[in-house]
């Protein structure tokens, strides 16, 4: 009757324990101070300890339930990050390490001493190829591959022609639903009744199933309430509402000045901002307080939106998982779906590396050229789990006609991306961001000029920047300049590379040459998780910015910069977290600029902050 949970990204384990409800859930501590982000998977071996793999660092470590020690065994690979144990009855450990190159290894459990055995997976991109670490109904564990079947006998491996039937209730390692419900004492299974988002939703209905059929079933409902879903990626879409994506599940909100007369999403909203007046004005006369509508799943890849796009009065979505693209048209009825006729449509992916969309914009047909037919959508993204070097895809509505294009400048994935009217190019900013799980294969993030038409770099370089982080963000100037913001977020820390403080530049495209560069002042902070979008053309002309504590505007032809608000603090804390977890006044989603309004999110809060005259 006892339930361990591990949290992220404090890596912390915690315990339920089920006779003793007065103690409530409690907090046993951190699981491995050397840099573990999350627990990957927990198992029991028979003598009572439980077993954990961690991201980061594929490390494994026991913890004891009668002495509340940990024991901390290390890295089980050098070079992958998950790991994911499982114990048999008879005493085996091994465990599943990804994602670069999966492969199993065994473990002694009396000295945490492992060794690689059996086959890997070679190329990840082959689905063909595959292992699953499983537990059979005679307790033992058992590889299952595309290369053969095993029983693991303690260091050794031993081939079979079959695996037993999976054991009810222990998960297949690193996966959470090719098992049988485990039944509780008195023959009851529980089913979530309407959990259709793959787990990241908000099921209230729980169906109570008993193995005796005689016995009635019964249906029970939650009354919890949840503090809300984090906001992600946001624009102005079609008729000047705002647009944006929660973070899992990943539903699609509007934005409107009207009263609420849908369902509202769990965020919220607080009155307009000053730099004299920095909390919420109590007085929103001036303008309608804006109402969140939740529109709901607009796409079967159920995390976030990262970026999304404007287009012929739809709004298209990038999101992750698997960089998949979907369309909302506001003048349609909402009916969700694949086909035709749906509204949102979950378009499907343009490629089989793409995960991550950290960008997406529109090319008009005039830019295009009439060999593409019409209005055209790129998407720049972060690669796979495992790999790096991400991808720029195209996308034609009109026809559905994509084509991908893989790591055009090597070993880095497109983060920013704009279009340059004078030059009728993509100017494109790189981050050394790799596919989660893999390490960055080089610290320098890139420029480079892409010619939609012709589809193919013009030209790509580091405009002679040393130390050129991550150009999460990009925003135009006059005369044909472009702001650049430099940064490098904490998804990006987490992957093993060093903290970097943010640096402004005023580049020249057409000249490709830098202007003007400026670090930006320390206590300015950070970016922030992932640092894009965080430039902003506003009023008069003028760019703003804005860094995980602070918004900041831009004296126009330079890059000397001014604080305009800033009630957070640059985090001091262990390892890599969620700003908001640092401070909740962080900026963890930058928003657009509308009139003066600058819209931005902490957590699962709309926020507006007014700008000065």
């Amino acid at each position: 009757g006892i339930l361990y949970i591990g949290s992220a990204w404090d890596a912390h384990l915690h315990r339920f324990d089920a006779n003793h409800p007065e103690r409530g859930v409690e907090d046993l501590g951190k699981i491995d101070p050397d840099g573990a982000i999350f627990p990957t998977g927990l198992t029991e071996s028979p003598d009572g300890a439980i077993w954990i793999g961690t991201c980061n660092g594929a490390r494994l470590i026991k913890f004891d339930p009668v002495t509340g020690a940990f024991t901390r065994f290390g890295p089980m690979d050098d070079v992958d990050q998950y790991l994911y144990p499982l114990a048999g009855d008879d005493g085996s450990l091994a465990a599943l390490v990804k994602v670069v190159r999966p492969h199993l290894v065994l473990i002694d459990p009396a000295t945490g001493k492992h060794r690689e055995a059996g086959p890997a997976i070679v190329d990840t991109t082959d689905k063909t190829q595959f292992l699953k670490l499983v537990k059979g109904i005679d307790r033992r564990i058992y590889l299952d591959s595309s290369k053969g079947k095993f029983r693991i006998d303690g260091l050794n491996l031993t081939p079979v022609d079959e695996i037993p039937p999976l054991l009810a209730g222990i998960p297949v390692a690193g996966r959470h639903f090719d098992q049988a419900p485990l039944a509780m004492p008195g023959g009851w299974t529980a089913h979530f009744t309407d959990d259709n988002d793959v787990g990241a939703g908000a099921p209230r209905h729980v169906l109570l199933a008993n193995t005796n059929p005689l016995t009635a079933s019964r249906l029970l409902t939650l009354d919890w309430v949840g503090g809300g879903s984090n906001l992600h990626a946001f624009d102005v879409g079609p008729g000047g509402d705002l647009y944006g994506s929660s973070y899992m599940p990943n539903h699609l909100w509007r934005a409107t000045g009207d009263s609420p007369a849908e369902v509202p999403l769990g965020g919220a909203q607080e009155g307009p901002r000053s730099i004299s007046t920095p909390r919420p004005i109590p007085d929103r006369s001036s303008r309608p307080a804006l109402a969140l509508h939740d529109l709901g799943k607009h796409t079967f890849a159920m995390g976030e939106a990262y970026s999304l796009a404007t287009l012929n009065g739809k709004v298209y979505l990038g999101s992750y998982p698997e960089a998949r693209l979907s369309v909302y048209d506001p003048r349609q009825p909402l009916h969700f779906g694949t086909g035709v006729n749906d509204n949102p449509r979950d378009l499907g992916r343009l490629d089989a590396i793409g995960y991550r969309p950290n960008a997406l914009i529109a090319v008009g047909r005039s830019a295009a050229g009439s060999a593409k037919e019409g209005d055209t959508l790129w998407m720049g993204s972060a690669p796979d789990y495992g790999l790096v070097g991400g991808t720029l895809a195209r996308y034609n509505p009109a026809t559905g006609d994509k084509k991908s294009f893989r790591a055009i400048v090597p070993d880095l994935s497109p983060a920013s991306l704009l279009y340059l009217p004078g030059l009728k190019q993509i100017l494109v900013g790189f981050s050394i961001e790799a596919g989660t799980g893999a390490k960055p294969a080089r610290l320098n993030g890139a420029f480079a000029l892409w010619d939609p038409v012709k589809e193919a770099v013009v030209w790509s370089g580091d405009l002679g920047l040393d130390n050129l982080a991550d150009v999460s963000a990009l925003a135009p100037a006059p005369h044909g300049l472009v702001y650049a913001l430099l940064g490098r977020g904490d998804h990006v820390v987490s992957q093993g590379a060093p903290a970097i403080t943010p640096r402004l530049v005023l580049i020249d495209p057409a000249q490709r040459k830098v202007i003007a560069s400026a670090w930006l002042p320390k206590d300015f902070g950070p970016v922030s998780w992932h640092g894009l979008f965080a430039l902003r053309p506003g009023p008069g002309g003028i760019v703003y910015g804005a860094t995980a504590c602070c918004i900041f505007r831009i004296k126009p032809g330079t890059c000397e910069v001014e604080r305009v608000w800033q009630e957070a603090k640059p985090p001091n804390r262990e390892g890599t977290v969620w700003l908001t977890a640092a401070d909740p006044n962080a900026i963890d989603v930058v928003g657009p600029i509308v009139g003066r309004e600058f819209y931005f999110a902490t957590g699962w809060r709309l926020r507006v902050l007014t700008l000065p005259e």
